[in-house]
């Protein structure tokens, strides 16, 4: 962790179920989780023009080939790069005790279809395997269809229950929210003083009955829209509003977890043909947003290929117009490590994963090395899910990837 100090935690992990405090600063101690400090004024100019900036288009689905509805499509990757991942994969399945730990799964896909895939001992196509944080970013995408169906605004205010009318966070709007520039007070650096970690506290101490409640009574640090912090707890809070707006609470619903659950099912999961995934909620009935989620590789490919689509699926809208733009726009808010909304970017002199580029990589992240790396620029959606020891395994992660990434051509849009 000491050279990833400035690097924030991919996740806290979490239970769905009530455990012991004293299992959650164990857990804080292995998390790693950390602060990012930068030379703001330069950053924050720098991001400015990121965003700004033209994206690399979303190329759309190669014609002739399938969108894996129900079956992926399988193909081949070029010579070259089949040298390479054989490579890799024999690398990363053949040494656990490697700093990048044990890989349990990974999936290629390349033009819409697998061309490389592996499982750990014990793992394989039907294995669902934990989420960590990216569950944050599939929480972006729950955001989105709320959207589409005018049910929510990114720029409204997230408008908790729990805020009186007058208290300054009423002002926070979904759009800082998803920015994690939301300016509530929020710790998540477990190294320090694990007992004081938010994310902790949240998870498995005093907020795990009811993870929301917990975030919404923390008091504004910064002016929402200002500065960038990892909060966990932000996310739950988003979820939470997305919730409200998609299924209200009633006598044969009280907590609207059953109506929030079927949302998530009917409009995102099962029309891509996410049909091994169980989202965690917790006592009180909120989603485990920030954290807690389990899918098979292949599913969880399937959720950066509609990302990689534009939020479109086999001549569905999804996603709103637009919106995947909006997710892997870069947040200029100060102190962000390159960041969109509620999804990870790998930009010049940043902290994504990709160092040698291409600086169009969207990723979502994960504790223990989880990751999804949507790359427009080569029709690339890599799948990687394990368990690392520590966070001294994102560069270990990185090295590995960098190669599989360089050997795929650059793609000619259409």
């Amino acid at each position: 962790m000491m050279r990833r100090a400035m690097r924030p935690s991919r996740n806290f992990p979490t239970l769905s179920r009530p455990v012991w405090l004293g299992l959650a600063v164990c857990a804080a101690i292995a998390t790693g989780l950390g602060t990012f400090v930068v030379a703001q004024d330069s950053q924050k100019a720098q991001m400015a023009a990121y965003a700004k900036g033209p994206l690399v288009p979303l190329p759309p689905q190669p014609k002739g080939v399938p969108f894996p509805t129900d079956a992926w499509p399988r193909g081949e990757a070029p010579e070259a790069a089949a040298r390479v991942i054989k490579t890799q994969f024999d690398q990363a399945f053949g040494n656990s005790k490697s700093p990048m730990g044990e890989t349990r799964a990974v999936i290629i896909i390349q033009g819409g279809r697998i061309v490389a895939e592996r499982y750990g001992t014990g793992f394989d196509e039907k294995s669902k395997l934990v989420s960590w944080s990216m569950a944050k970013s599939v929480t972006s995408s729950l955001v989105g269809i709320a959207m589409l169906d005018g049910k929510l605004k990114l720029d409204q205010p997230l408008n908790d229950p729990l805020w009186d009318d007058g208290d300054p966070r009423r002002d926070i709007t979904i759009r800082q929210a998803l920015h994690m520039s939301d300016g509530l007070r929020w710790r998540e650096d477990g190294y320090a003083d694990p007992v004081s970690n938010d994310a902790a506290k949240m998870l498995f101490g005093p907020g795990r009955e009811n993870i929301v409640a917990y975030v919404t009574d923390r008091p504004t640090e910064f002016k929402p829209g200002e500065k960038w912090r990892y909060s966990s707890g932000t996310t739950n809070l988003i979820s939470a509003a997305v919730a409200r707006a998609v299924s209200p609470r009633n006598l044969k619903d009280p907590t609207g977890a059953e109506g929030y659950r079927n949302f998530m099912y009917d409009r995102l999961f099962r029309p891509i043909g996410m049909n091994n995934v169980a989202a965690e909620f917790d006592l009180a009935g909120n989603f485990y947003a920030s954290s807690l989620m389990h899918a098979t590789a292949q599913d969880w490919a399937r959720f950066g290929l509609l990302h990689l689509r534009d939020g479109v699926w086999d001549g569905k809208r999804i996603l709103p117009e637009g919106y995947v733009d909006f997710l892997r726009t870069p947040t200029t808010a100060e102190g962000a490590p390159g960041y969109g909304a509620h999804w990870w970017l790998s930009l010049p002199n940043k902290q994504g994963t990709l160092k040698n580029g291409p600086y169009d990589s969207f990723e979502a992240h994960g504790f223990q090395g989880q990751w999804i790396g949507v790359i427009p620029s080569k029709d690339l959606v890599i799948v990687r899910l394990g368990l690392m020891a520590d966070e001294s395994g994102w560069d270990t992660l990185d090295a590995w990837l960098q190669p599989i990434v360089d050997a795929f051509p650059t793609v000619t849009q259409p």
